[in-house]
């Protein structure tokens, strides 16, 4: 399966519904799907997806061989398939659920319970900074897209 912004969603949400259950987090149940969408996009700011990686790709080659001279279709070449494994190779190969990491997990981890305390859509926000963080590494380390 091709990971993309959807599989951010339901990286969030996964995260969402299990912080909730644990009691980690209250918010209004109204607010639930602005809590996703927010969420999803601060994982993507430090998650890649195949989608962002075949964007990317594609800017490369346009760079290397301007947009006038790019092939029909540009995901069949040699130069996209060279592009493409060199920025996962820029990743170390290091992926979760089909996500490649733009930074470590830690990082991610911190990111996501800065996120949480200064979310708007969050009312409340039990657990010291470090029981959040490990369980934020523990919840994106076992993550598997649908």
């Amino acid at each position: 399966m091709r990971t993309n912004f959807e599989t951010l969603e339901n990286l969030a949400s996964h995260t969402i519904n299990t912080l909730k259950e644990k009691g980690v987090i209250e918010f209004d149940i109204s607010n639930r799907e602005k809590l996703i969408e927010a969420m999803a996009t601060e994982f993507g700011v430090a998650l890649a997806t195949d989608e962002d990686i075949r964007d990317q790709a594609i800017e490369e080659v346009e760079e290397k061989m301007g947009v006038d001279n790019m092939p029909e279709d540009v995901t069949e070449s040699e130069m996209f398939n060279h592009a493409r494994k060199e920025i996962i190779k820029s990743f170390s190969g290091e992926n979760i659920g089909g996500l490649y990491l733009v930074e470590s997990l830690h990082n991610i981890a911190k990111r996501m319970t800065r996120f949480l305390i200064d979310c708007e859509f969050i009312d409340d926000v039990f657990g010291t900074d470090e029981e959040i963080h490990n369980f934020l590494v523990q919840n994106i380390r076992t993550f598997r897209s649908r």
